[in-house]
């Protein structure tokens, strides 16, 4: 648990109804924030808002599919609306499709381009708007992608979908650079996760064994242990705990930097 305040800020978490998302919703709530859980999962999406709600925190839900621009245009407005405010957009929501280069499947790579990359802009474009001086917040913020450990390091499979996270380190930095020159006071950071056995962690150590990568799925799992100095996988609340401090004064200073929480796997 964080011992940083941020009361009185406004987030809003895509991809929050469940895993990193949700774990990282409930970092912001435990901070102090009021937290909108943003999701296409309608139903988990309202019960994991009335779980943490149940805490005492403030915390609601807004449907949002992360690539369509009116989908973010209306769960920006819903963010203020209903907190008065826009302060922290943390861009989570992402897929993983698990693919040799030599049998990849162009539509389910443009699908998830789609999602993790086009998805991430979108956000950034909607938080820049409502968060620069003249938007609908205008009190500045701060933005935290959610890159990946894939984008530091070459692991087999995974080749899509490491590209897509690299570009959100990409997306990161010129994102930061834009808000600086043009005064919009709005930092721009990024994490690098390490796996978690959250679900979509626990698929991709399914699915690199289905393609023959692996002679099983714990084998898959102790590869990346092996690969990780800290000899363990991670925890979704150790992401959460990250981003509450990007998104916190203690980082006023700190913009355009994506921050490794891999247990050392892409140093």
């Amino acid at each position: 648990m964080t011992s940083i305040d941020l009361s009185g800020k406004r987030a809003l978490v895509t991809g929050g109804a469940r895993g990193f998302g949700a774990a990282i919703a409930q970092s912001l709530a435990e901070a102090g924030a009021a937290v909108m859980i943003g999701d296409v999962l309608e139903d988990l999406g309202r019960e994991t808002a009335e779980l943490i709600a149940k805490t005492g925190a403030t915390a609601a839900f807004t449907r949002l599919d992360i690539t369509d621009e009116a989908s973010w245009e209306a769960a920006a407005a819903t963010t203020v609306a209903g907190f008065g405010g826009f302060d922290i957009l943390v861009n989570n929501a992402g897929v993983e499709v698990t693919a040799l280069l030599a049998d990849f499947d162009p539509a389910e790579l443009s699908r998830m381009l789609e999602v993790n990359v086009v998805g991430t802009a979108l956000g950034i474009k909607h938080a820049f708007r409502s968060m620069r001086p003249g938007g609908a917040a205008g009190r500045g913020g701060s933005i935290v992608n959610v890159s990946s450990v894939a984008a530091t390091i070459a692991f087999p499979g995974i080749a899509g979908y490491s590209a897509s996270k690299s570009a959100v380190d990409r997306l990161t930095r010129v994102a930061a650079m834009e808000s600086g020159k043009l005064g919009y006071g709005v930092r721009v950071n990024c994490i690098y996760p390490g796996l978690v056995p959250t679900e979509m962690g626990v698929k991709l150590a399914v699915d690199v064994t289905a393609i023959g990568l692996f002679a099983s799925t714990d084998h898959a799992i102790a590869a990346v242990v092996d690969q990780t100095p800290m000899g363990r996988l991670g925890e979704a609340r150790e992401m959460g705990d990250v981003v509450v401090f990007l998104a916190s004064d203690a980082a006023r200073f700190i913009t355009g930097a994506g921050v490794p929480v891999d247990g050392g796997m892409g140093m």
